[in-house]
């Protein structure tokens, strides 16, 4: 029984063994058509393909032709966008740099003209300082030559030697009262600061006349939008020169000038204003000689309103200070100003000659009386030897000197300063 099962195991492994053997060959043949019929098709698709790639060959090169002009043209707008923006911020750049180098100039332009008004200042302040010390020539020479020889004759400081310089500054028209007010503070000074060496007695002198010169009122002219000044003083002493100096100085700084003439009572008055009037090129409103005076200014004052006037500048007749009938024609001038042009600044000029010395401060004391003074312009300071006077004027009076006259020409009224003054004055 086992060998018949073994037979037939034996039989059945054959079998399949060639069955087997036939799969294999008939898998080989069919490999083998399926070989051949892969390279056929291979065949077909590689005549195909070049056919399609000569057919094609123009399309592709105009694609390629067509995405690279794409690409061109895209980089050319890429280009020209950034070529904007490059342009742009150039522009930028440019219009900064020039908002810079705008800014520069103005700033320069600034510190230029800031500089030049400084040095302008500058000069015009040694200017007035070197008329000044020139005008006060004859009184410094005077007076500083007797100051410095008796400082070198006195080994100390005692009553002598202030005595003496009493007797100098009174000789300089200082005045009385002025002089010993001075000396007394200095004598003060001296004690308080145990000062014993005479050559310290000038400097100390400056110091005290500079503080008896001090007042709270301003040396400033009193000048707005619209403005009048009354210049009242007695014959001679210099006011139509003084008012056509003035008038030039405002015509100077810009300032639209008229000029009134009421000195109706002085032969030829008239015609020597409006000769400073044509000098100055300036209008000057008048009437026949002999009419009233209050009158000539109520027409200058309806010119001036309708004109637009900076600066009305009214000339009154030379009138002595102890005529009562003309001082009071000045108060009916000074009525109608008040009355008639009351929203103008106002200045009332006393015009002095310091030629005079103390009978200038007498004329002072009584115009003060009859009109408000409000300031003194002091004329012909450079042909006497009486300079001294200044300083009694406003040192009394308690009324600022505004300005003075140094010399002849058009442009020697200047303003007076102080300080200036007593420098030119004590100056060796």
């Amino acid at each position: 029984m086992l060998n018949w099962f073994k037979d037939k195991f034996k039989k059945e492994k054959e079998i399949n063994k060639d069955e087997q053997i036939e799969d294999i060959e008939t898998f080989e043949e069919d490999f083998e058509n399926d070989e051949d019929l892969v390279e056929d098709e291979l065949l077909n698709q590689n005549d195909n393909t070049s056919v399609n790639c000569n057919d094609n060959s123009n399309d592709n090169d105009y694609d390629d032709s067509n995405e690279n002009e794409n690409n061109n043209f895209n980089s050319d707008d890429k280009s020209f966008d950034g070529f904007l923006k490059n342009s742009n911020n150039e522009n930028s750049i440019e219009n900064k740099e020039d908002e810079d180098s705008n800014t520069d100039s103005k700033i320069k332009e600034e510190v230029v003209e800031e500089i030049q008004s400084e040095e302008n200042n500058e000069q015009e302040k040694i200017g007035f300082f070197a008329k000044l010390k020139k005008g006060l020539d004859k009184t410094r020479k005077d007076m500083s030559v007797k100051i410095n020889t008796i400082m070198g004759a006195y080994v100390k400081i005692d009553d002598e030697m202030l005595e003496d310089l009493e007797d100098i500054l009174i000789s300089a028209d200082v005045g009385m009262e002025t002089t010993m007010k001075l000396v007394d503070n200095l004598r003060e000074t001296i004690i308080e600061e145990k000062v014993n060496d005479p050559s310290l007695v000038v400097p100390l002198l400056k110091k005290e006349t500079l503080k008896l010169m001090e007042i709270e009122k301003t040396p400033e002219l009193n000048i707005g939008d619209k403005s009048i000044i009354l210049v009242v003083g007695v014959n001679g002493v210099g006011k139509t020169t003084t008012i056509g100096k003035l008038a030039n100085k405002f015509r100077k700084e810009g300032k639209s000038v008229l000029v009134a003439a009421g000195d109706t009572f002085r032969a030829a008055a008239i015609e020597q204003l409006k000769e400073w009037g044509n000098r100055a090129n300036i209008d000057v409103i008048h009437q026949n000689e002999g009419s009233d005076p209050a009158a000539v200014i109520f027409d200058a004052i309806e010119a001036a309103k309708s004109r637009n006037i900076d600066v009305l500048i009214c000339d009154t007749a030379g009138r002595l200070h102890n005529k009562q009938n003309l001082m009071k024609e000045l108060e009916k001038i000074s009525n109608v100003i008040e009355s008639k042009y009351p929203e103008a600044k106002r200045e009332t000029l006393l015009v002095l000659d310091a030629t005079t010395g103390q009978n200038a401060i007498n004329q002072a004391k009584q115009f003060k009386e009859a009109a408000n003074i409000t300031g003194m312009v002091l004329t012909k300071l450079d042909g006497t030897a009486k300079g001294g006077v200044v300083i009694a004027l406003q040192s009394e009076l308690g009324i600022p000197i505004k300005l003075v006259g140094v010399g002849e020409g058009i442009d020697d009224l200047q303003k007076f300063n102080s300080e200036d003054f007593v420098e030119a004055l004590f100056e060796e």
